[in-house]
């Protein structure tokens, strides 16, 4: 099927009339509703969204003898929803307050240690195994420091690697 000058003229026609893909496609015969949509975006004619969404239904409040459960459904269903035009249904908008985070700052004074400098080859199990700077680097080293007995890294470092859990869920 060829776009002939006559069929995108009565194309632009029928879609300046409010057509669907598929009347037009029904109207011009021989092309489908998906050929259709093409051409209308690669001859870059106006997007046709509805005005607004559909307006909210009000429910019919329930009979008291019905219970409480059929009232409490009734009561979200006439909550506002938001209107959107055309296919814009992900770019709604929603009153939403802001989470307000708080920082956790250590109540002790923290120290940072002077590392040692070791390389690999001078480590040993008393030491500290923390990395310094980028390991495909000349200047790449590891803290040095005595480390605990419980672990690889001296106190300071093994504060940064070994959080407890609840610290953890609190950052998040």
């Amino acid at each position: 099927m060829n776009w002939t000058d006559e069929r995108v003229e009565l194309l632009r026609k029928l879609w300046a009339d409010g057509l669907s893909a598929s009347q037009i496609a029904a109207q011009l015969g021989g092309v489908s509703r998906n050929a259709v949509i093409g051409k209308v975006h690669r001859l870059k004619l106006s997007a046709r969204g509805r005005a607004t969404a559909a307006p909210v239904r009000q429910k019919k409040a329930a009979p008291a003898s019905t219970g409480t459960k059929v009232a409490a459904r009734a009561a979200p269903a006439s909550r506002p929803m938001p209107a959107t035009i055309g296919a814009t249904a992900l770019q709604a908008m929603f009153e939403v307050e802001p989470v307000v985070r708080q920082v956790v700052r250590p109540v002790e004074n923290v120290v940072v240690p002077i590392s040692r400098r070791l390389s690999l080859i001078q480590l040993n199990e008393r030491t500290c195994k923390w990395p310094n700077g980028d390991p495909l680097t000349e200047d790449f080293n590891f803290c040095g420091n005595d480390s605990l007995e419980s672990g690889p890294y001296c106190s300071y470092h093994a504060r940064i690697a070994f959080q407890p859990a609840a610290e953890r869920r609190r950052h998040r």
